[in-house]
């Protein structure tokens, strides 16, 4: 591994081993304890990962819930152990995973710091150094003196972290921290973040906020069922995952559509495949291929959806009415747009054929999904509208 590297993870793998045994008492216990045969059920939870990540650089980790990304970052802290691959870490790491492990709640808050403190490798003359600094970050001035077992989970959680921090070390790996405390409290999290990324600390974070990822981050990668997606450009990587978060339409919906078989939409793709990022300056071309079982006229049109729900555009041929399909031939109904009409985000498109009368005659919801990424200032919406306002005087 070369010097400038802080992390290799080559072809790991992680299983776990699942029992199909339940012990739900003592007598239970015993007789499972004997049995001469136990059944298990292997669960892979990372798939053949591989990445690296340089010194001093911000690296993102992102992906939905049983993704693989706490199982990842476990594996980087050295609490489990690959099942295959290797994990080499240049320098001291110092988890950021579970705030809190080690902390007594029959201790004060102050008796708490000091325990800690020295399960980070500090001694009692250098916590002492430190002490007021830590109650002032956590903002529990008043309560010091308190039982920890009488703290609310936010103030155990703000005073962990304002601990953890002090901690020396080459290498970070941050879990979510920015889901802790209230407003205020994370915007000293946020100033952390941007002092760490001054200094060229060497961090790995996981996070779902992709605002986050995409300010701090120098690279990420997108883990979704245990396979590295995805990694690089940290705005492609979050587009990438606002596409596997988009909800999905029923393939039913909740009121029937009373379709005519009178053709069928045999695929439809988004520049050429089913689902594609962009830039905002860029152009979508969405083809929509269909066969007709009957010789007669067709309306091709298409909604698109935010991953919010809500739906935002609806464009369909009736201005092109010469859209003829003959029996048994293959048709292609092109649309072209620019990026640039939509606001960053993604968005999931809804095919429909109709006749000339609106009778509904094929539909494909969630046929094809896009994601824009945008290096202007977000804005509020969906839209970009392109008004030109006007002020005089009245």
């Amino acid at each position: 591994m070369s010097n400038d590297t802080a992390i290799k993870v080559e072809n790991v793998s992680k299983t776990f081993r699942l029992p199909h045994d339940k012990n739900n008492s003592i007598k239970g216990a015993v007789i499972n304890f004997y049995r001469r045969k136990r059944t298990f059920e292997k669960q892979l939870v990372l798939n053949d990962v591989s990445f690296d990540i340089k010194k001093g650089e911000f690296f993102g980790i992102v992906g939905r819930n049983g993704s693989g990304k706490s199982t990842l970052l476990k594996l980087l802290a050295g609490i489990y152990s690959p099942s295959k691959g290797s994990i080499t870490i240049n320098g001291k790491l110092t988890p950021f995973i579970e705030l809190g492990v080690g902390f007594s709640p029959e201790l004060s808050g102050r008796d708490n710091i000091f325990l800690n403190g020295a399960l980070l490798g500090f001694n009692r003359s250098e916590m002492e150094a430190m002490y007021d600094d830590i109650v002032s970050f956590a903002e529990l001035e008043r309560f010091m003196d308190q039982k920890l077992k009488n703290y609310s989970s936010g103030m155990q959680v703000r005073l962990a972290f304002s601990i953890a921090i002090r901690a020396k070390s080459d290498i970070l790996l941050l879990d979510e921290v920015l889901a802790v405390g209230d407003a205020a409290f994370q915007k000293k999290c946020v100033d952390y973040f941007k002092k760490l990324k001054k200094a060229k600390q060497t961090v790995v974070l996981v996070s779902h906020d992709m605002s986050t990822v995409e300010e701090y981050c120098d690279r990420a990668l997108l883990l979704h069922d245990g396979i590295l997606r995805a990694s690089g450009n940290p705005k492609e990587i979050a587009a990438k995952y606002r596409l596997l978060n988009l909800p999905t339409k029923k393939s039913e919906p909740e009121t029937p559509l009373k379709l005519f078989g009178d053709v069928t939409i045999d695929k439809v793709l988004i520049n050429g495949s089913d689902e594609v990022v962009v830039g905002e300056n860029e152009e979508l071309t969405v083809d929509i291929t269909y066969t007709p079982k009957k010789t007669k006229k067709f309306i091709a049109a298409m909604s698109i959806s935010h991953s919010d729900g809500n739906h935002v555009a609806y464009y369909d041929t009736r201005k092109e009415r010469k859209i003829v399909g003959h029996k048994g031939e293959s048709y292609r109904a092109t649309c072209r747009f620019k990026a640039n009409q939509f606001l960053e985000g993604a968005y999931r498109i809804d095919v429909d054929l109709y006749d000339d009368d609106l009778i509904y005659l094929a539909n494909k919801p969630d046929a094809a999904r896009f994601s824009i990424t945008k290096t202007s200032p977000a804005k509020a919406g969906h839209f970009n509208l392109q008004g030109k306002w006007q002020i005089q005087k009245n």
